[in-house]
């Protein structure tokens, strides 16, 4: 039985949004880095950390979806200027991730609040996955974008709670692989949106 149009609708641009959301979080990667991050910690004082950095990136997710505009408006900046500069910034980034060890998108960790920061800002919520999220809400509109990023948090969710099986299966050097990959992938999507702004900018000049 096919699925009614007002929910396909939604479904395939929901689906278009969730691939690039994925790789800015990239939550495979994010795996050794939480271990690190925790080491010493219990196991329940773990999970609450979990809880606390996915609930964290939802609020800060939703509320710069919800307001990313106004503060364009407010400063005079196009989405095609956050594209391009944007873009750049995801460019660089993922050189530095693939260049470093990984931990690149991560501060020293600090004693208290863990799920807080590093993990929810800038690990999770950082400026990839920002960029990310106000490109895709002009292109797909509010709904697809947050249905995306919130199955995403839920992907990630899984996979911090589950870090310690991950990292058994995969291994340290799979694990590492995984985050390249996904560098890459993020240098791919940053010249993307480079060339979409700038595209953009001269079909408005013209």
């Amino acid at each position: 039985m096919p699925l009614p149009e007002s929910v396909t609708s939604i479904l395939e641009p929901a689906f278009l949004c969730f691939i690039p959301i994925f790789v800015a979080i990239d939550p495979i990667g994010i795996v050794p880095m939480f271990l690190s991050i925790t080491r010493g910690h219990e196991s329940s004082d773990r999970r609450k950390i979990v809880l606390s950095s996915v609930l964290t990136a939802a609020v800060i997710g939703v509320i710069f979806v919800l307001a990313g505009k106004i503060i364009f408006e407010l400063l005079g900046i196009t989405i095609q200027d956050f594209a391009i500069a944007g873009g750049a910034l995801l460019f660089i980034l993922s050189i530095i991730d693939l260049l470093s060890d990984g931990s690149a998108r991560t501060h020293a960790a600090s004693a208290d609040a863990l799920g807080v920061f590093p993990l929810a800002i800038p690990l999770i919520v950082g400026p990839a996955l920002l960029t990310t999220l106000i490109i895709l809400v002009d292109s797909y509109g509010y709904v697809p974008a947050l249905l995306a990023f919130f199955i995403n948090l839920a992907v990630l969710f899984v996979s911090l709670f589950k870090a310690d099986l991950i990292l058994h299966i995969l291994g340290d050097n799979g694990a590492r692989a995984f985050a390249k990959i996904m560098s890459i992938l993020l240098a791919a999507i940053g010249i993307m949106m480079v060339r979409r702004g700038i595209m953009e900018l001269i079909a408005l000049a013209g």
